[in-house]
């Protein structure tokens, strides 16, 4: 569940697949410890990157956190761009035209609402994803209760913030685009070599941000800082995780450890930005946490 997000969503197509023989894989308490560190992390990483929004706006902290996932991807990857051929490049290149606006529409999201209530709203994505490939009553009762979940968390009415809202939830479809793209772009090309070459493609579109940034002097010591800790703790750190951790533990275990990652988010707006969330927006976020790991733990494999 991180293109790049901050429930990184590069983890999420392998979660969802899964090599054979993955059911019969014992998770033991070191790799409980690492899903919830790299899960931490990335929302961590969320909360250092927010820091930067006064400064750089969203976009900035997407284009510096950009330019981190490359340069960690690519070399651990070292996709072949001289021998791709265009099967391989066109979905690659939608798959960065995913990370880069997923990413921005995230955080512009997270700097209207908070980083709860983004985080949480754009869980749907993924959790849609399992109740569509599962059908029967069973996961049509949890999308009408994940329903019931997201009303209770906005509470829609006049003082709704209707843009954040919005952008969360195009960020939860581009998800869920992300997901598919992964899926077809795994097919034909191993390991990372597909994301290496889409964050590539994303932090090159987004130089131009960058320039203008550092012409205007808004891109400060501070502000950089800020936006590179948040792309190592929101990207390095959970794709080295993920990488280690889906080798031992079964990829459904994994996908219900991603499920937390709205209630970390909630913690971790609490603590580092003071945004607290009132008793209804608790109740909600929970409410859809506990049907994504239902849909996660009752879905059929592919």
């Amino acid at each position: 569940m991180t293109a790049a997000t901050d429930a990184d969503p590069a983890a999420v197509p392998v979660a969802a697949g899964g090599p054979q023989g993955a059911g019969a894989r014992r998770t033991r308490p070191v790799h409980v410890a690492t899903m919830l560190g790299t899960a931490l992390s990335a929302q961590v990483g969320a909360a250092t990157g927010a820091h930067a929004f006064a400064t750089i706006g969203p976009a900035g902290v997407v284009a510096v956190r950009q330019l981190v996932a490359a340069l960690v991807l690519v070399p651990i990857a070292r996709p072949p761009v001289r021998t791709m051929t265009w099967r391989q490049w066109w979905p690659a290149l939608l798959l960065a035209g995913v990370f880069a606006v997923m990413n921005l529409s995230l955080y512009m999201a997270i700097e209207r609402l908070g980083l709860g209530l983004a985080i949480t709203l754009e869980f749907l994505g993924p959790l849609s994803v399992a109740v569509v490939r599962s059908r029967g009553l069973l996961h049509a009762g949890i999308a009408v209760v994940a329903g019931a979940g997201v009303y209770v968390l906005i509470l829609p009415g006049a003082s709704s913030d209707w843009p954040g809202i919005a952008l969360a939830l195009f960020a939860a479809c581009l998800w869920v685009a992300y997901i598919l793209l992964n899926r077809l772009v795994g097919s034909r090309l191993p390991g990372l070599q597909a994301p290496a070459v889409a964050a590539s493609l994303a932090a090159t579109a987004y130089l131009p941000v960058v320039g203008v940034l550092v012409a205007t002097g808004r891109m400060t010591w501070t502000a950089l800082g800020y936006a590179v800790v948040a792309g190592l703790l929101s990207s390095a750190v959970p794709y080295a995780g993920d990488l280690v951790v889906l080798r031992h533990v079964p990829p459904r275990v994994f996908g219900i450890f991603m499920s937390m990652h709205p209630v970390l988010a909630a913690l971790v707006g609490t603590v580092m930005l003071g945004q607290l969330l009132d008793g209804h927006e608790w109740a909600g976020l929970l409410v859809i946490v506990l049907a994504n790991a239902a849909a996660v733990a009752t879905a059929h494999g592919d």
